[in-house]
């Protein structure tokens, strides 16, 4: 397997998985001369930072993050910038909004703004650790409901699972929408070796050092920084030997993934207007909602984005399902034309991706420390990072790229580097 070699101080790395933390990790170990490996389960690298081609290059979107979250301080803002990668500005606000297949009346539509009015303080817990739903419940029937298209549309998982402490905390700022977020990221670490189709079974730490057994051999280290998905984890995916200590499963149970997820819709142009399209919002009574990033980047497309639960049922019934639902609800948002329009569609459902198991980390409702105390080094050689640990920064690219470099410190750190 390909390795840097350089100044080995305390003998070599293993960094398990080459999403954004792995790579960051890896990316810090070299320039601090450590010999490592970096080994990945997929045929590419950047994980849930992906840009899909299954449409055609001229169709193609990021199936996983799109946005540089908290851009003021996240990384990736100036790696944008220097790479001069195509940005927009998110205005906020859908267009239209259809409910049950019928376009929303100006009281229906006035009645949603409402109930986000005031969320915000709302969602800032004043007492104990209690979730988004119960948060939310003390603004009334219209403020749940915001609550909910909130949590499902912005962190893949229905209110009632997520810690409103942990929300509390996470950063905020301008966000920055990247034509290519998941481009960005592979070409910016395209130069680091990495060993692809390379899954990691098991990992030994009984004696002084560790033991990685990967589809390709084992791998004997002094370290192993592990970034693999909170939802491998949980799934078992990867044994560990001894089994992790109390402390790390504890942490482990407060956290889980959730399931946003996003339908790519390819457009003939020539049966649409680009000019007359409109971010939209369509809700259905006993469905999922879903929002409608209409021709992102001039492109003849529509992504649809969804969560929760729904986008879970809808991520097991396959891809035909998926763009069958998406297309009837564009067709409610755009008319009878639009269904001839439709020529493809892709599904990018990370909760059925046995490499991911979800879309990102979401802390449970009295878990909100479960992020902080997973970052606690196991037996001294085993060390996990990525957005889930990333405190305030979790769930994005930024997140896990910060968690990857603090996880590589203290690694060299514990092997007196």
């Amino acid at each position: 397997m390909p390795a840097l070699r350089g100044r080995a101080s305390g003998g070599p790395v293993v960094v398990v998985g080459a999403g954004a933390a792995g790579l960051a990790a890896a990316a810090l170990l070299r320039a601090a001369g450590q010999s490592f490996t970096l080994v990945e389960a997929r045929e590419r690298i950047g994980g849930r930072a992906f840009t899909d081609r299954a449409l055609g290059a001229a169709c193609r979107f990021d199936a996983g993050a799109e946005y540089i979250h908290w851009a003021e301080r996240n990384p990736w803002a100036p790696i944008a910038r220097a790479a001069q990668a195509p940005v927009a500005r998110e205005d906020g606000w859908a267009r239209k909004l259809v409910i049950d297949g019928r376009p929303a009346t100006a009281a229906e539509a006035a009645q949603r703004r409402a109930g986000f009015s005031g969320l915000d303080a709302l969602l800032a817990p004043k007492a104990g650790d209690p979730s988004l739903a119960e948060a939310a419940r003390a603004g009334g029937p219209d403020a749940a409901t915001a609550a909910a298209g909130l949590s499902r549309l912005s962190l893949g998982e229905d209110p009632e699972r997520v810690s409103a402490v942990d929300y509390d905390r996470l950063w905020s700022g301008s966000d920055l929408w990247i034509d290519g977020y998941g481009d960005l990221v592979a070409r910016h670490f395209a130069d680091l070796p990495v060993s692809l189709g390379c899954p990691v079974r098991a990992i030994d730490w009984s004696g002084r050092g560790v033991r990685v057994e990967t589809a390709r051999g084992t791998i004997a280290a002094a370290a192993a920084i592990v970034t693999v998905p909170v939802g491998v984890l949980k799934a078992g995916a990867v044994a560990f030997t001894p089994a992790l200590p109390e402390a790390a499963r504890t942490a482990l149970d407060g956290l889980s993934m959730g399931a946003y997820t996003k339908i790519g819709l390819r457009l003939d142009p020539a049966r649409l207007d680009g000019a007359a399209l409109g971010d939209a919002v369509s809700a259905a009574t006993g469905g999922p909602t879903m929002y409608f990033e209409m021709q992102p980047f001039g492109r003849s497309l529509a992504v649809a984005n969804l969560g929760g639960d729904l986008a879970r049922d809808l991520c097991r019934a396959g891809e035909a399902e998926a763009v069958a639902l998406a297309t009837e609800r564009l067709v409610a948002v755009l008319g009878g034309g639009a269904r001839s329009a439709v020529e493809a569609g892709r599904l990018a459902g990370w909760w059925t991706d046995p490499h991911a198991r979800g879309s990102y980390s979401i802390a449970a409702p009295g878990h909100a420390e479960a992020r902080d105390r997973l970052r606690a080094p196991v037996g001294g050689r085993l060390f996990f990072a990525g957005e889930a640990l990333a405190g305030g920064g979790a769930m994005t690219v930024g997140g896990a790229t910060l968690d990857g470099e603090r996880a590589a410190r203290a690694v060299l750190k514990a092997l007196g580097a």
